[in-house]
Parts: structure tokens; sequence; C-alpha cells
């Protein structure tokens, strides 16, 4: 069966979306730590980040980088943070999030934005994309 991600990929569910190419897609966590936090993913479902073969781990990181410099570009926050967990969801991701504290790392401290600043934030972080 089909991760939640390949159905977000595949437009079964909706989603504000911030990037996509060919194998990668990035779009804003529902139940972020911080405005702006958002989701990097391969389009191939892999379950562990460490499985992905070297070209498709090395092109993740590329995309995630370049969709982390939108998000410090647009996003009022002292860095972004990086962190590959996953255990929520069986397909390989990268969360990044807009670091202002600590607690916002911890993935105990989460906001609530409303449909408009989602829609607000994914524009303007997409404005942002090179």
């Amino acid at each position: 069966m089909a991760s939640i991600f390949t159905k977000i990929i595949n437009g079964e569910i909706p989603c504000y979306k911030i990037a996509e190419d060919d194998k990668f897609f990035a779009f804003l966590d529902i139940n972020p730590n911080a405005k702006g936090h958002t989701l990097c993913i391969p389009k191939i479902e892999v379950d562990k980040i460490m499985d992905l073969d070297e070209e498709t781990y090395m092109g993740l990181m590329a995309f995630t980088r370049k969709v982390g410099k939108a998000i410090e570009a647009s996003i009022d926050c002292n860095r972004v943070g990086i962190t590959v967990i996953g255990l929520e969801v069986p397909h390989v991701h990268v969360h990044l999030i807009p670091l202002n504290a600590m607690k916002e790392a911890t993935f105990q401290h989460k906001v609530s934005p409303t449909k408009e600043e989602f829609e607000t934030i994914s524009a303007k972080i997409r404005s942002k994309i090179q």
C-alpha cells in the first residue's frame, strides 16, 4: 500500500507544495514545529534514508539545500534546522524547520497555522526557490 507521502505526490491527498522536480517533492508539514516547517522527500518510496542509492541520496540533499535556502530567505528565523528521523511515515523524509529556539527542534512544541497562513507561507517560500 502506498504511503501517505506517495499519495501526496500522486495528488490523491492535498498539500501545500513548495517545490517539485522529476525525482523530489517538498511540501509544508501539516503538524509543524514552526511556521515554514517543510518536508523534502524522494518520489520513490523507500523507508530508510540509508537504503537510498547514492545518487538519490545526494540528489535529495541537493534538493533539500535548495528548499532550505528558500525557507531562510522567506521565513524570519535564526537558522533552518535539518533532521531525518523517519519513524512516523515509512517513506524517507527530511524535515527543514525554521528555528529561533531549541524547543522548535524537539517535535514536542507544535504550532497551528490557519489555512490562510499555510497558503501565504507556501507561496512565500515557493517565490524564493531558485
